[in-house]
């Protein structure tokens, strides 16, 4: 029996034609600050995911906090060079949905399911997510890409947004859905699971 033909639009997994991924504040102070996850794993666990984005022309926000006011550094070089098209949103504002910039870059993509992960867990990921939860977003909160002041804080922000309607997911998992049906660049997918896997990255 033939597979029934899936829209990639209206499917409800995700899909590069349904989703869009947002990052919020990987920058240097907020990485050295972030004990939840080991800092190389959690640096090689974002570029992956950029990757990712960049590997199904995902539509991509990226947001640092402080930047202009001038007490917090730009996004890390690692992922600031992987996303050199991508305008970042600079904001006074903890809560990034706060910020009007941010939530018209978000709204701009014309996609309801975001793939959602920032610095910290328990605060930048859990407020902007909870917000757009309430406003009918689908908000796939990836774990392994965020991070938290301690493990307990990343859990329980992890654990606030999936009892508010996230779902939880790691960036190979979201790979892996993204492009499932099969148009991707089948060699681009092979090198960055190859490069960013378990077992790819040192640990500190």
């Amino acid at each position: 029996m033939p597979v029934a033909t899936r829209d990639p639009r209206t499917d409800h997994l995700l899909s590069p034609e349904n989703s869009a991924l947002v990052l919020i504040d990987y920058q240097p102070s907020l990485v050295a600050g972030t004990h939840s996850i080991e800092r190389p794993v959690l640096v090689n666990n974002v570029v992956a995911m950029a990757k990712a984005a960049k590997l199904y022309d995902l539509p991509t926000v990226l947001s640092t906090i402080g930047v202009a006011a001038g007490y917090q550094e730009d996004t890390i070089p690692e992922l600031r060079e992987l996303l050199a098209g991508v305008e970042t949103i600079d904001r006074s504002t903890v809560d990034a949905w706060d910020t009007p910039a941010f939530r018209e870059a978000v709204e701009a993509t014309g996609r309801r399911k975001i793939i959602m992960a920032a610095l910290w867990t328990e605060v930048c990921l859990a407020y902007p997510a909870l917000d757009m939860l309430r406003e009918g977003y689908e908000i796939y909160a990836l774990s392994d890409v965020s991070g938290g002041t301690t493990l307990d804080a990343h859990e329980r922000g992890m654990q606030r947004l999936i009892q508010a309607g996230a779902v939880p997911v790691t960036w190979e998992a979201v790979m892996a859905e993204l492009g499932r049906l099969g148009s991707y660049d089948v060699g681009g997918f092979v090198e960055i699971m190859n490069e960013h896997l378990p077992g790819s990255v040192p640990s500190s």
